[in-house]
């Protein structure tokens, strides 16, 4: 028996998600839960498993597709003693119903309900258009509403009247339903979708509602380089991966503990300040899906070896695109690590309704005069904040920064404000 796996409501509003990548081949032998796909909605990567054990009969979209909630998005070959009673039998007038399917494998290529009701409406055995309206997928009717063509007008050279790309290129030309070969464009328009289509909406909302303003410092990394290298070997044959963020976090979540406001969030009319016990913090990570800003919960709570291992996870799921949506939730600051690609001074966008953002810029030896007046080659870092201008002023931040780079330029001090 075939079964049409529906995509189910998500949640949230959600109507629609991106096909990212098919975990799986048709044809291929799957057991139940078996992850299928991985979907990306406007919250996160969602992963969708197997409902039976069986043969994948049919994938429905291609990678980068938008697919639709309540429509299939994938079809099973399973045992019919198998198959139980939950999926609903549907018959849609695209494609005749088959006596030993509880759905048909057509798939609902539909960029709105309009399109769903009238293929649903339809007669199996009529022809051509249906109702005055042409059936065509999705991107066949944006490829007519850039030529402005009424797709209604383009006779279908495919099954029961579908209309293709080649039709309407052709009725654009001047014929009807001889398809022609399409001209290789010399441009290439590409959609803006999943993670990078929520960052884009994310800064725009940031920038347009957020007064920015930018501090930069310079700190003096040489001792905290030392130490941790010779932490990293002792901590290595325990299997734990000592990086420099886990240092910088908690550095930051001290100096937080003595200037709570930027660790604030404002509510939108600019009438009301929440200040976190919580020191959540966020860091940038370069995902394979686009940039995403996992956070280390209660950082104040935690020790360094605590936060090493709650980013390494974090980074793990993050570059392979499956960071949890709790992980992505609750962050109150942001640390963006740009100096790992290059560059020494940015102007980081803050990641509303946070408060703050640190962009931390590459490692550099630069020559600098010791407390004898002695020229000497210092690691140094440039970091530049950005604040939101409403609640924090630049005597707030420059003093929070003063005394988070106090603690990594004198790792010792941490030890004590941590006693």
């Amino acid at each position: 028996m075939s079964i049409d796996f529906i995509l189910p409501d998500i949640g949230e509003g959600i109507v629609e998600c991106e096909l990212v990548e098919w975990l799986v081949k048709e044809g291929e032998t799957v057991v139940e839960d078996q992850p299928i796909a991985d979907v990306m909605t406007d919250k996160a990567l969602v992963q969708i498993p197997a409902m039976h054990s069986g043969v994948i009969e049919k994938l429905f979209y291609k990678q980068g597709e938008i697919a639709k909630v309540h429509a299939p998005l994938f079809s099973i070959i399973v045992d019919e003693v198998n198959s139980g009673e939950s999926t609903e039998k549907v018959a849609l007038a695209d494609e005749p119903v088959e006596t030993n399917r509880q759905e048909v494998t057509k798939p609902v290529s539909s960029d709105s309900l309009e399109e769903q009701a009238i293929l649903s409406n339809a007669q199996t055995n009529i022809k051509g258009k249906t109702n005055d309206k042409a059936i065509a997928s999705p991107a066949v009717r944006r490829v007519a509403r850039e030529l402005d063509i009424n797709i209604s007008d383009v006779t279908g050279s495919g099954k029961k009247g579908r209309v293709y790309k080649e039709d309407i290129v052709s009725f654009e030309q001047g014929g009807n339903t001889v398809a022609v070969q399409t001209l290789t464009p010399s441009t290439r328009v590409e959609p803006i979708r999943g993670i990078k289509a929520i960052m884009a909406k994310a800064m725009v909302n940031s920038v347009s509602t957020i007064p920015h303003f930018t501090y930069c410092e310079e700190i003096d990394m040489t001792e905290l380089i030392k130490l941790r290298l010779e932490l990293k070997e002792v901590y290595a044959k325990q299997n734990i991966k000592l990086t420099m963020m886990p240092f910088f976090m908690k550095a930051m979540s001290l100096a937080l503990k003595e200037f709570p406001i930027i660790n604030s969030q404002v509510n939108e009319d600019c009438t009301e300040l929440t200040y976190f016990n919580d020191h959540n913090i966020g860091m940038a990570v370069d995902s394979k899906v686009g940039l995403l800003v996992p956070n280390v919960k209660q950082v104040q709570n935690k020790s360094i070896l605590d936060l090493a291992a709650d980013i390494t996870r974090l980074t793990t799921d993050a570059r392979s695109g499956r960071v949890q949506a709790a992980d992505l939730k609750g962050g109150t600051i942001t640390i963006s690590n740009i100096g790992a690609i290059g560059g020494t001074v940015a102007t980081p966008i803050i990641n509303k309704p946070e408060a703050a953002i640190v962009a931390l810029g590459k490692l550099q030896t630069l020559p600098r005069f010791n407390e004898q007046g002695i020229v000497e080659a210092r690691s140094i870092m440039q970091v530049s904040w950005s604040g939101d201008h409403r609640i924090i002023d630049g005597g707030s931040i420059a003093r929070f920064c003063n005394l988070w780079k106090s603690f990594l330029e004198k790792p010792s001090n941490m030890l004590v404000h941590m006693s």
